[in-house]
């Protein structure tokens, strides 16, 4: 695997590896939580509650207590309670999310990687990563976030962070339970999970009204999982996922006009459709020839469909006529049955591969330590197609786009640990090496094919300075590759858009004062090249790239987070806390067709989307069998351009000025009596109705209105 040349971390990790699992020195029994982590098969991403970090860099963990305590519907506002992590909503129910991370932007979760039990959870890593779909929180056991040179075990999103959803490990005796919760706006759901002997099936059905008038939301969610511990050296996992969508969702968001003259839930456009099938497979085998040594091996494939028909993708879309959209600039009432169109955006992607991990203990010059390395086949397929419609609620028409995409892609990773006393230094490196290819397949179409390798280094570091004081600090080069479509033209040509670079700093502390937990990690993100979002609504808005930097601080304070399993009679509370003091256009970012500032660009602005400050807090009392919490999740103020446009455009498409600050209150009461099977909830989201804007990147989009819902649960 090449080295970047001379980099002293080339040596280090030369030598270290060079200490081999067989000529390693015998290492120590394994406790028994090592065990059961090897037993269950399933790459380790974080670590274990409640010391997550290590010497690789930050993390955070959202266990089942408080996403249940909190009764936490979506995964915005569970990943909310982590510092440094924003997340933007869009239809209501979190099922399109939009996850930034350490000011980066959050439309479609393009700048972050979501793994599930350490696996690539997007249909398109490589080729397309952004996300269109979510799968119930419910379903998931807990959420690990990872900050710093640990991303570079996984990629190829290695600059920001991951977000890996942990699924439940099956029951040995036969176990189960069936919620059902109801609400206002139409909300229905029904969790379901029934397992034993080492399989686990797990149901979920969720549907509603959505955030917005004619946002009918529906989705069913299917998950089973194996484990079994085969033999004494082998362990097995498998999982499987069928997920199917059918939404009444359009893209468009609303403009100032329509804004004023009929409300935040106002959307005319009563046909659009968002339909989804996905189904995927995962296989993991470990292999513990002996303690101190393990391989783990895991093949994974996805399948994910998706038909968007709709009739507009931004407020100022003319697919309906000059004179439709100016009715809707100015505020008029529009009639979208009488445009005898629709477009359907439809989608199909494949994904397949096979990561394999060694890792070891071992001891160098008497230093122990451990060591890992990586490798991973990856393959992605891609076919986009473009229907155009004759009327309004068309599900056919006359094919504008027939595109082929492919990704391939092989990755290694090699990271080693140094223990030094109360000291570890981890160095890490990882190299990737991927071919793009793309091919217009309408008559007279063209092709080209594309690649690019690139190798990266981390440095993480933490001290144990006493038993109760942690201080950690991490480096690393972020790498991110560029879209298929990014790198290569519609006529088959390469652009002259760059992968995305950046080097990462942090430094932090953890600590517990008086019963409280308390961590604070300040950041840094240079990037000598940042890709910005150039893919919203079929290309309306240019691709662009350029010089940027964030940094910040990131803050989180727990009070008694033991008193949800005591039930004693006891006050607990939790804070997470984001200020990002920069997150700056360094150079003016500038289009890659032409050269032109995007948007108006200009060197020193703030970037888009990366809001000052996010804080959330919540408090409550627990005694017995009751539990109940208030809640405030506070996002500031924000710009939704480059060029950083104070008030809204003249033409008022809601498209352009600053999105205020604004803060959400949710209140929850939980009864879970003790030895009873039993047990029942009551939540208040948006307690307040507060009224706000979250998005206007194809329009004006708010956030929910007020939400009632409760919910039983019976177990056994």
């Amino acid at each position: 695997m090449p080295c970047p040349r001379l980099h002293p971390l080339c040596a280090a990790l030369g030598l270290a590896l060079a200490a081999s699992p067989v000529l390693a020195a015998p290492a120590p029994e394994a406790d028994d939580a090592g065990e059961k982590r090897r037993t269950l098969a399933t790459i380790e991403v974080v670590g274990t509650v409640p010391q997550p970090a290590s010497a690789e860099g930050s993390a955070a963990i959202l266990d089942q207590a408080v996403l249940v305590s909190s009764r936490t519907l979506t995964v915005n506002e569970a990943l909310r309670k982590v510092p440094g992590v924003t997340v933007r909503d869009e239809e209501g129910f979190g099922l399109r999310p939009n996850i930034g991370i350490r000011g980066s932007n959050p439309t479609r979760s393009t700048k972050v990687l979501l793994l599930e039990d350490g696996l690539p959870a997007m249909y398109a890593p490589y080729g397309d990563n952004a996300s269109y779909y979510h799968a119930p929180i419910q379903r998931y056991e807990r959420i690990e976030v990872l900050k710093g040179a640990g991303l570079l075990r996984f990629g190829p999103q290695t600059i920001t962070g991951a977000i890996n959803y942990i699924t439940p490990t099956p029951p040995e005796e036969a176990a189960g339970h069936v919620q059902l919760s109801g609400g206002s706006r139409g909300y229905g759901a029904l969790h379901a999970a029934v397992g034993g002997k080492g399989f686990e099936l797990d149901l979920g059905h969720k549907q509603g009204d959505g955030a917005r008038d004619n946002t009918a939301l529906e989705q069913t969610d299917l998950f089973v999982k194996f484990q079994r511990q085969i033999s004494e050296h082998h362990a097995l996992t498998l999982r499987g996922n069928a997920l199917r969508e059918d939404s009444q969702v359009g893209y468009s968001g609303i403009t100032d006009a329509e804004y004023r003259h009929f409300g935040r839930e106002y959307y005319p456009f009563l046909d659009d459709l968002f339909d989804i099938e996905r189904y995927a497979f995962s296989a993991s085998h470990d292999w513990t020839p002996r303690p101190g040594l393990s391989l783990l091996t895991s093949a994974y494939y996805s399948q994910f469909e998706r038909d968007w028909w709709r009739q507009a993708s931004t407020t100022t879309d003319t697919q309906c006529g000059t004179a439709f959209r100016d009715a809707r600039l100015s505020g008029q009432r529009v009639d979208p049955r009488s445009c005898n169109s629709t477009q359907g955006r439809l989608r199909n992607y494949y994904t397949w591969g096979v990561d394999t991990r060694l890792a070891w203990d071992r001891s160098l010059f008497g230093t122990p330590g451990n060591s890992e390395l990586g490798l991973r086949w990856h393959e992605e397929k891609q076919i986009r197609y473009q229907v155009n419609g004759s009327s309004p609620a068309a599900r056919s028409g006359t094919t504008v786009e027939d595109n082929l995409r492919t990704a391939e892609a092989l990755a290694a990773f090699a990271t080693t640990t140094f223990e030094l006393g109360a000291l570890k230094l981890s160095p890490s490196l990882r190299h990737e090496d991927i071919r793009f290819t793309r091919q217009n397949r309408l008559p007279g179409g063209l092709g080209g094919r594309d690649g690019l390798e690139e190798t990266t280094w981390g440095l993480g570091a933490h001290w144990q300075a006493s038993e109760e004081l942690v201080l950690f600090a991490s480096a690393h080069e972020g790498f991110a590759p560029p879209r298929v479509e990014d790198l290569i033209a519609g006529n088959g040509t390469s652009t002259t858009v760059d992968a995305e670079k950046s080097l990462n700093l942090e430094l932090g502390l953890r600590t517990r004062w008086q019963g409280i937990d308390l961590e604070a990690v300040a950041f840094r993100n240079d990037f000598d090249n940042q890709v910005v979002v150039g893919s919203i609504a079929g290309g309306s808005t240019p691709l662009a790239q350029g010089e940027t930097e964030y940094a910040g601080i990131e803050f989180s304070a727990g009070l008694n987070r033991g008193a949800l399993a005591r039930r004693s009679g006891e006050f607990y509370a939790d804070l997470a806390l984001t200020r990002l003091f920069t997150a700056e256009q360094r150079s003016v970012l500038r289009r890659v067709d032409n050269g032109q500032p995007a948007n108006g660009s200009v060197a020193g602005n703030r970037l888009p989307y990366a809001p000052d400050l996010t804080t959330t807090f919540r408090a409550g009392y627990v005694e017995g069998a009751w539990d109940g919490s208030l809640e405030v999740q506070h996002v500031g103020r924000q710009w939704s351009d480059f060029a950083n446009t104070l008030h809204p455009a003249a033409n008022g498409d809601g498209q352009f000025g600053r999105i205020d600050s604004y803060a959400v209150w949710n209140a929850t009461l939980n009864y879970e009596p003790e030895g009873k099977p039993w047990s029942g909830f009551l939540a208040v989201k948006n307690l307040t109705d507060r009224e706000y804007i979250v998005d206007r990147t194809r329009g004006i989009l708010f956030g929910n209105p007020r939400q009632v819902i409760a919910g039983l649960r019976y177990a056994w």
